[in-house]
């Protein structure tokens, strides 16, 4: 059994060590930090399965933490603590990246079904914690870089915005099967976007400028008529 590794910034030592204990009888290995730096070399380190990143912490808030580690990491589930109940706030972290967020003072059985919730969520449908998706890797005839997000295609380089690579590592992850629209709007808008699937099929046109010889005869990305999208032969 792999075990799930989950990271806690929180700079308040009596709610980090509670929080540890809380984790650790559920089965988590917990990674403790009093700070924002600190818990940004942790993770850099350690690559944890999950963060819990308290709002206002010392060295780098938990918006900043959220905003550095999302520049290079779509993937990384992020939990936000907030002691700040305004809404305004909580759409903040959305935007940032956050995963989801929970408001201080909070039970411990919320915490613990909002960790669940969200660790299925990103296990769901077979997509890896941890996705083993490579730097460079090829869909058809393009080849994509992940880490200076951009493809080449016929010789050039075209850039790619972060929604666009997340939807062509969807692709990638999933290579005989068909993606349904909402699933494909959650892997790049996340799951408290809502927006219409409409929203998904201008994006993948655009897309399809970029990636296809003849975006109107797509032989990359393929529609499948009612459901979604899936990648071509």
């Amino acid at each position: 059994m792999i075990e799930t590794t989950i990271l806690v910034a929180e700079d308040d030592s009596e709610l980090r060590l509670g929080l540890i204990d809380l984790l650790e009888i559920e089965g988590y290995r917990v990674i403790p930090c009093a700070d924002g730096a600190l818990a940004l070399q942790a993770y850099q380190q350690e690559k944890p399965d999950l963060m819990l990143l308290d709002v206002m912490m010392p060295e780098l808030s938990g918006y900043d933490l959220c905003r550095e580690i999302r520049k290079h990491d779509n993937y990384t589930p992020i939990i936000l603590l907030t002691a700040k109940g305004e809404e305004i706030d909580k759409v903040v972290g959305l935007e940032l990246g956050a995963d989801d967020y929970v408001t201080k003072p909070f039970g411990l059985h919320e915490l613990r079904a909002r960790i669940t919730a969200v660790l299925r969520r990103s296990q769901k449908n077979g997509v890896p914690l941890k996705p083993t998706v490579p730097d460079q890797f090829s869909l058809g005839s393009i080849v994509v870089d992940r880490k200076n997000y951009r493809l080449e295609r016929d010789g050039q380089h075209i850039r790619l915005t972060p929604r666009e690579l997340k939807l062509l590592e969807a692709f990638f992850c999933r290579p005989n099967q068909v993606i349904d629209r909402n699933e494909l709007l959650n892997t790049a808008w996340g799951i408290d976007y809502f927006g219409t699937t409409r929203t998904l099929d201008q994006h993948i046109a655009q897309l399809r400028k970029k990636i296809e010889s003849d975006p109107a005869n797509p032989k990359i990305i393929l529609t499948v008529h009612g459901i979604g999208y899936r990648l071509g032969e």
